[in-house]
C-alpha cells in the first residue's frame, strides 16, 4: 500500500513539473500583457460591451501569443543554452521533448485562432495568424541576421490593440490602425532598453539586437532617443482623430515627457542602470495610455 501511495505521489509531481513547463513556454507574463492590451482595446471600440467577447478575445488572444512563444522556444532551444537568461527554460533543459512542445504549441495555437475566427469574427482570426507566422517563421530567424528584426517583430507585436479594435467591428479602420500604431512605436525603445541590459548575453548566441553594429554606443543609444520621442505625436492621434478628448492626450503627453527624459538619460550616459530606468519606463507608458484612452471614452 505504502508503495502505490509513493508511486502516486511521484507521478503527480512529475505531472505537476510538466505542466509548470508547458506554462513556461507560454511566457505567461508577456501574454498577459499582450492580453491586456487588445482588450483595453476592445473596450474602447465597443459602445456595448459583450463580456463573452471579451474573454473570447482574452483567451483566443492569450493561446495565440503563448503559442507564438512556445515555438520561438523551440526553434531556439540551442541556442537559449548560451545564454544565462535563457540556459534553464525547459527546452534548454530537454524537461520536455521536442514531440511534446511542438504539439502543444500547434494545439494551442490552433484552438487560439479557432476562437478568434469562428467566435468573433474572420478577420479577428486573420490577424490572429498573421501575428503567429510574423513572429515565429520571419522575426525569429531574423533575429541572428540583423537588427532589422526589431522592425519586424514589432508588426506582431503591434497587432493585439488592432485586435481588440476589430473584434467589434469586424473590419480595418483608422481607429485600429491608430491603436496599431501606438504599440508598434512604443516597442522600439522598450526592446533596445532590454537589449541594451543583455547585449553581452544576446551575442553568446549571435543575436545583434541593438539599432547600431557598434551595440551599446551613441548611435544605438540616439536612435534609441528618436523612437522613444516618436511616442508622443503617435499618442495624440486619438485626439486629433477625436477617438478621445483632452484629458488623455494631456495624460498621454507627460507620460510620454517622462518616457523620453529617460531615454535622454540613456544616450547621456550609456549606462545599463539608465537602460533598465527606461525599460521601466516603458512599462508604464504603454498601459497609462492606453487607459487614459479608455477612461477619457467612459
Amino acid at each position: 500500500m505504502l508503495a502505490q501511495d509513493v508511486s502516486h505521489t511521484t507521478e503527480s509531481s512529475a505531472f505537476a513539473s510538466k505542466v509548470k513547463d508547458l506554462m513556461q513556454l507560454l511566457k505567461l507574463r508577456l501574454a498577459s500583457l499582450v492580453v491586456f492590451s487588445a482588450v483595453v482595446s476592445y473596450l474602447m471600440a465597443a459602445e456595448n460591451p459583450d463580456w463573452t467577447v471579451a474573454v473570447l478575445l482574452t483567451l483566443g488572444g492569450f493561446l495565440v501569443t503563448g503559442s507564438s512563444n512556445a515555438f520561438n522556444q523551440i526553434i531556439e532551444k540551442d541556442l537559449d543554452k548560451l545564454m544565462a537568461r535563457t540556459e534553464n527554460r525547459p527546452m534548454p533543459k530537454e524537461r520536455l521533448t521536442h514531440t511534446e512542445a511542438l504539439f502543444f504549441s500547434g494545439l494551442i495555437g490552433l484552438i487560439g485562432v479557432g476562437i478568434l475566427w469562428y467566435f468573433i469574427n474572420p478577420l479577428s482570426g486573420i490577424l490572429g495568424i498573421a501575428a503567429l507566422v510574423s513572429y515565429v517563421a520571419i522575426y525569429t530567424p531574423l533575429k541572428r541576421i540583423t537588427p532589422f528584426a526589431v522592425f519586424v517583430g514589432a508588426f506582431p507585436g503591434a497587432i493585439p490593440p488592432m485586435l481588440g479594435w476589430v473584434a467589434v467591428s469586424g473590419e480595418m479602420s483608422i481607429q485600429a490602425l491608430i491603436l496599431f500604431g501606438i504599440q508598434f512605436m512604443w516597442q522600439f525603445p522598450h526592446f533596445w532598453a532590454l537589449a541594451w541590459m543583455l547585449d553581452d548575453d544576446y551575442k553568446k548566441a549571435g543575436f545583434h539586437m541593438l539599432p547600431a553594429s557598434d551595440g551599446r554606443s551613441k548611435t544605438s543609444a540616439l536612435q534609441v532617443m528618436v523612437y522613444t520621442a516618436s511616442v508622443i505625436p503617435f499618442g495624440l492621434l486619438p485626439f486629433v482623430f477625436k477617438m478621445a478628448g483632452p484629458v488623455s492626450a494631456v495624460i498621454i503627453t507627460l507620460t510620454g515627457i517622462y518616457f523620453l527624459m529617460k531615454a535622454i538619460k540613456l544616450h547621456s550616459t550609456l549606462e545599463i542602470s539608465d537602460a533598465r530606468k527606461l525599460l521601466y519606463a516603458s512599462f508604464i507608458y504603454l498601459p497609462v495610455v492606453q487607459l487614459a484612452l479608455l477612461f477619457d471614452k467612459l
